[in-house]
């Protein structure tokens, strides 16, 4: 007899995330102020943003690489957007493309520095974080930039990300764009030839090269995707806040690393999902919001979140030696 082919809708790694998740969500809500609208709206505000770059960020990571330039980056892409927007009345359109395109060239300038050029990829990307951080301050001389808002012509762009009703009701449909952007990288991951490389160059990057394959060509394209939903989370940031100030973004990128490594990203590289990542930005997400709602303030959200990742990469350590 044949033997039946198991199908598991999640992986064992993604099934413990997303109980953490729960969990965590069931501790918090012990606090009645907790269980309320806004705080999910505030949860979701941020894993629109987090989740795009977490998204991207998957494919260097996967490759044994990382991306330091998507936090300062997604600020200097809204930057741009908003500014052609608002000083040269561009239509928004233009700003949106505008915000993609700048992500997508610092994401070639990364693969360039790393693939080509040989950089240690934290290096590399670390000065294109600093590029972009300076960037935005010089360009506008320190001077923050107001996108349009949801209440003017020029305001749909929000309605990809939340919709306000007459009542001040704020429904988060942005969940929905998140969804579908998660499931498109999935399958771009499983079943093309980018993902597929994106993986062997992460597992073995010198057999996956004597196999006849591009490795230059997979590997600069793993920093262009992550530089395009650097982008997109541009976007996404200037929806939700509207005001962009220069300088600002640092250190979200660590919340976009750490989710896709909670979410069982491997740190050394050759293993990764973009389901798991998402799960994992929920758990960052909910460990940003909640922890105030318990008392420990953004010190000790830095602490304890440090902790998770060690933790997260403890148990990918451990589980490689095995």
């Amino acid at each position: 007899m044949a033997k039946k082919r198991k199908f598991n809708l999640i992986s064992g790694r993604e099934a413990i995330v997303l109980l953490i998740a729960i969990l965590m969500a069931a501790f918090f809500c012990i606090n009645e102020n907790f269980r309320t609208y806004p705080t999910l709206i505030t949860i979701a505000n941020n894993a629109y943003y987090i989740s795009l770059m977490a998204i991207g960020v998957a494919f260097p990571l996967i490759t044994g690489g990382v991306d330091l330039s998507i936090g300062t980056g997604l600020v200097c892409y809204a930057l741009i957007g908003g500014h052609l927007i608002v000083t040269y009345d561009m239509p928004v359109a233009v700003g949106l493309i505008a915000c993609v395109l700048s992500g997508a060239l610092i994401g070639v300038l990364n693969g360039v520095l790393v693939a080509i050029m040989d950089l240690p990829p934290f290096l590399a990307t670390l000065c294109t974080c600093m590029i972009t951080r300076g960037l935005g301050s010089v360009l506008f001389a320190s001077r923050m930039v107001t996108w349009p808002s949801a209440f003017s012509e020029k305001g749909w762009y929000i309605k990809a990300f939340k919709i306000t009703t007459e009542g001040g009701t704020i429904i988060p449909v942005g969940i929905a764009v998140i969804v579908v952007l998660m499931l498109l990288m999935s399958f771009v991951l499983k079943k093309t030839k980018i993902g597929r490389y994106t993986i062997a160059i992460g597992s073995n990057k010198e057999a996956t090269r004597l196999s006849g394959v591009n490795v230059r060509f997979y590997h600069i394209s793993a920093y262009v995707i992550s530089g395009i939903f650097a982008g997109l989370a541009g976007i996404a940031y200037a929806s939700i806040f509207s005001v962009v100030q220069p300088g600002a973004g640092a250190g979200t990128e660590m919340d976009a690393i750490g989710g896709a490594i909670v979410g069982g990203v491997s740190a050394t590289g050759g293993y990764g999902t973009i389901f798991g990542t998402f799960l994992g930005v929920i758990v960052i997400c909910l460990m940003k919001v909640g922890l105030p709602f318990i008392g420990l303030q953004a010190n000790w959200q830095l602490i304890v979140t440090g902790l998770v990742l060690i933790g997260a990469v403890l148990v990918d350590v451990v589980k490689k030696k095995k």
